[in-house]
């Protein structure tokens, strides 16, 4: 035990995109589609892919990387990885012992978790109760995904939507009236039906909603997604500001979870939030489940859309059916 804190907050941030562009454009020539009906439904114009034949984790450990650098710190100060991703390298070694033994943190505890696009704020929340109870001191987070591996690229549903890339966080302990405020994390798995990537084991329903041959691809229901989404969008962000006792008219920044303009628009209205207010960056990157989030905080940052003092809220929804916030005062 490292003794107690009061507060833990992110101390360095990091990311990692791919060079390969992938235009609305490039999709008209692979499935039945048009930029215009991708832009108009989504809000989306372009995404970045990894490499055919390139790991995922190397998105991750640069972004690891540049993360601790920015925390001012060693790989071997960093107590514990854990890493939000669906589309791991291997399902044995974890994705966070193959980022530990790249970055040479050789003392850190590691371990994945899935909780789809909510992904990183619910490591933030595991993060800060080790921080908090004095465990540990210093936590690595990286969100990493590799989401095109899991795309059916005929199916002009779910491939437009989504991008690939890595952004990770060093979470630690700061001033007493900065950091995580308050955080909500939940769950409804009786929804999970509705968006779905089987893996070693498939029910014949599974089966028959995917057409090709290769069936370890992502399914969605997305009218059944795009409404849960606004709901969780709207109870996670109120529920939230509820713990903290602060109202989101002080917010200066809202991060949300970049999956579909639409939804965005839609939730904001219901929490009277201008769009001014939030952070979007879907048109450049599209939807990159866990990486989403932390991808549009580290550049809200680097734009200067933060400045220390600020509340900033991070939202988001994913698979599972999953949902999660988080309340910052920004402390950098």
């Amino acid at each position: 035990m490292k003794g107690l804190v009061k507060r833990a907050g992110i101390l360095g941030m990091g990311t990692s995109i791919p060079q390969r562009v992938l235009t609305n454009h490039d999709l008209e020539k692979m499935v039945d589609t048009s930029d215009e009906w991708i832009r108009k439904r989504t809000g989306i114009v372009e995404r970045r892919l990894l490499d055919k034949g390139a790991p995922a984790f190397g998105m991750g450990v640069e972004a690891a990387r540049e993360a601790i650098a920015d925390a001012g710190l060693k790989p071997s100060d960093i107590d514990a990885i854990i890493t939000a991703t669906i589309s791991p390298d291997y399902l044995s070694p974890s994705m966070s012992c193959i980022i530990q033994s790249h970055i040479g943190a050789s003392e850190a505890a590691a371990f994945d978790i899935n909780a789809a696009c909510s992904g990183f704020v619910y490591a933030l929340g595991i993060a800060n109760q080790y921080v908090l109870s004095g465990c540990y001191r210093y936590i690595l987070v990286v969100s990493c995904e590799a989401i095109s591996r899991l795309v059916d690229w005929q199916d002009r549903n779910t491939c437009v939507l989504f991008g690939d890339g890595a952004g990770a966080a060093v979470v630690g302990p700061v001033d007493e009236d900065h950091g995580i405020l308050a955080l909500e994390l939940g769950a409804d798995g009786t929804l999970g039906h509705n968006l779905t990537i089987p893996c070693c084991y498939f029910t014949p329903d599974d089966l028959a909603k995917r057409a090709h041959e290769n069936k370890q691809v992502i399914w969605m229901d997305g009218s059944e997604v795009f409404k849960f989404a606004t709901r969780a969008l709207v109870y996670a962000a109120e529920r939230v500001m509820e713990k903290a006792g602060i109202t989101l008219d002080s917010v200066r920044l809202v991060v949300p979870h970049q999956a579909n303009i639409r939804i965005l628009e839609n939730a904001m209205k219901r929490l009277g939030v201008e769009m001014e207010r939030v952070y979007v960056n879907l048109d450049k990157y599209g939807n990159m489940s866990a990486v989403s989030i932390p991808v549009a905080l580290y550049e809200a940052f680097r734009e200067g859309r933060l400045q220390k003092g600020d509340y900033v809220l991070l939202v988001g929804f994913g698979g599972g059916l999953t949902w999660a916030s988080c309340l910052l005062k920004w402390n950098r």
